[in-house]
């Protein structure tokens, strides 16, 4: 399932986002990158050290794990410290499939979903398409500020290279608690019809019905731990 998160960042929570990276110390992606992406991967990140980031945390992941179809959609059980992504023109990642297990001793998680919330405007750079690859064909996402996609990281995907301005992102990964990109995606439909009949109709048998078959289903398919 490919998701498009619709303001995920007020223009407020954007401004603030761009002036915390505008003052941020940024080194060379590769250096967060397995073997095999290092090969195409050409970006710059923000120091995981910097003490900015703790601020941008708080603000992007924050307003994040609010938001309702990211709840719904990504079931996390576990989610990542994000990277904040720099591209300028030349730069560029090549087609790569994600690590599938990330972090490091007792924090480590399985990397079910993609997350890429864009901090600056499309007309502000050339370039820069997130395209995954899908069993429909490519998706091309550029997305206006504030806005993100989530879709499964063991898609196979690509940020194609920037020829104009600057690409500002942050990128997280959640492990889900439903592991099966497929059910996910079952029980993201489910839930929205769910959700509408408990507003509109929530005293209907069939809202009950729903409502049953969701929660075991949920139940059924989980993972914890």
């Amino acid at each position: 399932m490919l998701l498009h998160l619709k303001n995920v960042l007020t223009p407020d929570q954007v401004r603030g986002a761009r002036e915390l990276l505008a003052r941020a110390t940024f080194v060379d992606g590769r250096l967060s990158a397995g073997m095999a992406a290092a090969r195409v991967k050409r970006n710059e990140e923000m120091d995981r050290n910097d003490a900015l980031r703790e601020q941008l945390n708080n603000l992007v992941m924050g307003s994040l794990v609010r938001h309702p179809d990211y709840r719904g959609g990504a079931l996390p059980l576990k989610v990542a410290t994000p990277f904040y992504a720099r591209y300028i023109p030349g730069m560029t990642y090549g087609d790569h499939v994600d690590d599938p297990i990330m972090g490091s001793g007792g924090g480590l998680y399985r990397t079910d979903i993609a997350i890429t919330i864009f901090l600056n405007e499309p007309e502000q750079y050339d370039g820069g398409e997130l395209t995954i690859r899908t069993l429909f064909g490519d998706q091309s996402v550029k997305l206006p500020a504030g806005d993100g996609v989530l879709y499964p990281a063991s898609s196979l995907h690509q940020v194609a290279p920037v020829t104009r301005g600057e690409r500002l992102v942050a990128v997280t990964w959640v492990q889900s608690l439903v592991r099966d990109p497929a059910r996910r995606e079952l029980l993201y439909g489910l839930n929205q019809a769910r959700e509408k009949l408990l507003r509109t109709a929530p005293d209907a048998p069939e809202t009950a019905q729903v409502n049953t078959a969701y929660v075991n289903l949920m139940r059924m398919w989980s993972e914890i731990g």
